[in-house]
């Protein structure tokens, strides 16, 4: 992976904003959504689909910037690489939960999910929605609006910075009860390297798919260890 380049404009700062807030608001929405009414999973799963597809497509719309859907395309030449990748950082988080996970207190996890409507009868089916069609979305907003969309504005490093935050503090509201703060605060920092990761992936090609495969692995690599948590195996 190379260096991110900030060679390209950075002073389109007002263009640039309406997508800044855009982006912004739909984690803010997400996250008041999850606070204030506590919805089922599969309730939150659709509104999350509808913010997350319906407001940034409307903006570049309505903006006539529709040459931002670039992303979209896909790169074969990265498939091969980014699927060895995957499996790679399957292994590593797999490695790590047998490796460090006794000394962390998981317990709160499955009740946390049982909260929302995700029990042990339901986790398979929800764990392959994480897994393929919500990371998806996640791509999608993070690293396609909110990366690639936006480095012709604002320039690489600070689309990436900008895009890389809002995929962490995203995941706050989330694992609230989860974990302790301190591994709360660590798994944060975790998700904002792996933001910059992610996008650095997608940086060469300019499509969102490289980052995709890495994010299905990961998922299933968290799935895996919610499976154990849960006792299906």
């Amino acid at each position: 992976m190379k260096k991110i380049n900030n060679t390209k404009a950075t002073g389109n700062l007002p263009a640039a904003l309406p997508y800044m807030i855009a982006l912004a608001a739909c984690c803010i929405a997400m996250s008041a959504i999850e606070l204030i009414f506590t919805p089922t999973y599969f309730v939150k799963a659709a509104i999350k689909l509808a913010l997350f597809v319906i407001i940034p497509i409307s903006l570049i719309v309505a903006r006539k910037e529709t040459s931002m859907l670039r992303f979209f395309k896909p790169n074969r030449k990265t498939l091969l690489p980014m699927l060895a990748f995957g499996v790679l950082m399957y292994a590593f988080i797999i490695g790590a939960y047998f490796l460090l996970g006794k000394y962390f207190d998981l317990s709160g996890i499955t009740s946390s999910l049982d909260e929302i409507g995700v029990t042990k009868n339901n986790f398979i089916f929800v764990a392959l929605y994480i897994a393929v069609c919500n990371s998806f979305l996640e791509e999608f907003i993070f690293r396609g609006f909110g990366f690639i969309g936006l480095t012709d504005k604002v320039g690489e490093k600070w689309a990436c910075i900008f895009s890389a935050i809002c995929f962490a503090l995203y995941h706050i509201t989330m694992m609230i009860g989860w974990y302790s703060i301190w591994l709360t605060a660590l798994i944060i920092f975790a998700l904002f390297v792996g933001g910059v990761i992610l996008n650095l992936f997608d940086r060469k090609c300019r499509t969102i798919y490289p980052a995709w495969i890495v994010h299905i692995f990961a998922n299933l690599a968290i799935n895996t260890i919610g499976m154990i948590l849960f006792g299906i195996f």
